[in-house]
């Protein structure tokens, strides 16, 4: 697989997002064991970033890749996050990234994840409540320390990026960017590229829509974060389905799936970008890999870009709050 550089960190251009493993979709935490296979093929064929988070499960999705890659750990480019869970008991914080909390959080996922130091150590939202000279700070620390190798931020704004920049480089910038979700082109990919920060986009497949296997919403069993969700709900979710339709043509046209189609868009943005599509299934990661080799032409592409912005937030009121994109 080719490789990219996120700043000046090298990984392969297609990672994996592990998440769905433990975490949020229908189906999580139902097979364990398949998705540790999951994780091995991805290494054998390449792929070197792997992404996780303490709040994922919380904390069973580390544990998880802990234990997948228990002997295999200096064959991947281990990605975590911190910032979404408070470990003050009873602060009821929705975010935290104080410098205590930060050292709580390292720790415990040094021990879930069986490692002695993390690749890349994202902040998971912005924590409206602390400065991020202090979060970048603490990180600083943790890189002097040996325990963290490389900092990121998640769904950051240029401002945040800036200021954490000026204190420690910044890696990695993580941000849902896919043929649905664009909006980061205008007022984050430029700070980007000025600062050489690489770009790690997830969902890049639409959360599932773009795999060309979702066409309705019962699909979504309880406890998957999508049902509900304003992209998969009503009026907007038909408007979706046509966009969907559309990558589905293109794929037709290309010889290629849908899933493909719209990975080798997101890879043709840009060499500083390197999705994490999820999955949990060893068919569909050697499908979604496979992308690395497709090429689409100009005018495939130039039909994809053109397509009509999606209908609905990608994420609920609530959530929406933390997202500085």
């Amino acid at each position: 697989m080719k490789h990219i550089k996120l700043r000046d960190l090298d990984v392969a251009r297609i990672g994996l997002g592990a998440m769905g493993m433990s975490h949020g979709y229908t189906g999580a935490g139902t097979d364990d064991a398949e998705s540790i296979r999951t994780l091995h093929r991805a290494i054998d064929l390449g792929v070197t970033l792997i992404d996780t988070a303490e709040v994922y499960g919380p904390y069973i999705n580390e544990e998880l890749v802990g234990r997948a890659l228990k002997g295999r750990r200096d064959q991947v480019v281990l990605a975590t996050k911190f910032g979404l869970i408070s470990h003050s008991p009873g602060d009821g914080r929705n975010a935290d990234s104080r410098p205590a909390n930060i050292r709580t959080a390292v720790e415990g996922s040094l021990k879930r994840l069986g490692t002695d130091h993390i690749d890349l150590y994202y902040q998971h939202r912005v924590d409206p409540r602390t400065p991020i000279e202090e979060t970048a700070g603490e990180v600083a620390s943790l890189i002097a320390e040996g325990k963290v190798r490389h900092f990121g931020l998640s769904e950051a704004g240029p401002e945040t990026i800036r200021r954490a920049n000026a204190v420690q480089p910044v890696t990695a910038v993580q941000s849902e960017y896919s043929l649905w979700t664009r909006n980061i082109e205008e007022r984050i990919l430029p700070v980007l590229r000025e600062l050489g920060i690489g770009l790690v986009p997830f969902s890049p497949l639409g959360r599932g829509l773009f795999t060309g296997t979702i066409r309705d919403e019962s699909a979504f069993a309880e406890g998957d974060f999508r049902r509900g969700n304003p992209r998969f709900t009503g009026d907007n979710f038909q408007h979706n389905l046509r966009l969907a339709d559309e990558v589905n043509a293109v794929a037709a046209d290309a010889g290629v799936t849908p899933a493909q189609v719209a990975l080798a868009w997101l890879l043709a943005q840009g060499d500083d970008i390197a999705p994490i599509p999820g999955t949990k299934r060893v068919t569909r990661l050697e499908e979604n890999i496979a992308a690395d080799a497709v090429q689409l032409t100009a005018a495939q592409l130039d039909r994809l870009s053109a397509l009509p912005p999606a209908r609905g937030e990608t994420h609920p009121e609530g959530a929406r709050a933390l997202l500085e994109r």
